[in-house]
């Protein structure tokens, strides 16, 4: 296949590091509703399960290292305090996958959010030198988790960023996206220009709390 084509993603097996949590749930059930295969990943396999019968649809709940043997596009959507930690112990199951990191480095104080500084440039540079036998993207940072997990809310309106170095691990991580209805995938730049897209993140948390709102991105004239 061409690394111009888009690939074919219905059958992927999906799995989520950090499933039990909001994004990470919001995303297992878009993507299971959509008719892919999804793991939730944990620390604790119990929860793990617990939420995978709560999204039900087939998902299943694993431990966080055999959801990554086991699933064939992995997100990471876990808190950026153990980002680090988790992938660099995942390296080897990892390897020669596409991993999707949608990871905002984000502060909270009195004044709102803010951006974190990260040492390699952004949680997906990091993911990246971390997993250097696997193919990272960056995508998935501003879709509300809110609307993910509205059973209300048939179609999301939003465009995903996704970042790359690899053009056919980019095409797939856009083609997930556009099996969430309304979503589409739009290549954004290489993983060096991801810092700025997960920074953000502040601004429409910003953006939210004072509309009162749930507010994603949409790309015009492309």
């Amino acid at each position: 296949m061409s690394e111009q084509e888009t690939p074919a993603v219905d059958g992927l097996v999906i799995g989520i590091l950090g499933g039990t949590g909001e994004q990470g749930r919001g995303l297992a059930r878009r993507f299971a509703l959509a008719g892919n295969p999804v793991i939730i990943g944990s620390r604790s396999h119990d929860r793990a399960q617990a939420v995978a019968r709560e999204i039900g649809d087939g998902t299943r709940g694993l431990a966080n290292r055999d959801c990554a043997h086991e699933a064939d596009v992995v997100i990471a959507a876990v808190p950026w305090e153990g980002h680090g930690e988790l992938l660099s112990g995942l390296a080897a199951e990892l390897a020669g996958k596409i991993v999707v990191d949608c990871v905002n480095p984000l502060g909270f104080d009195k004044r709102g959010a803010y951006p974190l500084p990260v040492a390699e440039g952004s949680a997906a540079e990091q993911a990246a030198l971390l997993l250097p036998e696997s193919r990272v993207v960056a995508a998935f940072h501003h879709v509300s988790a809110v609307l993910l997990l509205d059973p209300e809310i048939e179609t999301i309106d939003s465009d995903v960023l996704v970042l790359g170095d690899d053009r056919y691990a980019t095409n797939t991580v856009q083609a997930l996206a556009a099996r969430i209805p309304g979503v589409r995938g739009v290549y954004a730049g290489r993983l060096r220009n991801c810092g700025q897209i997960e920074a953000l993140t502040a601004n429409l948390v910003s953006i939210n709390r004072r509309y009162k709102a749930h507010a994603g991105l949409r790309i015009t004239d492309i």
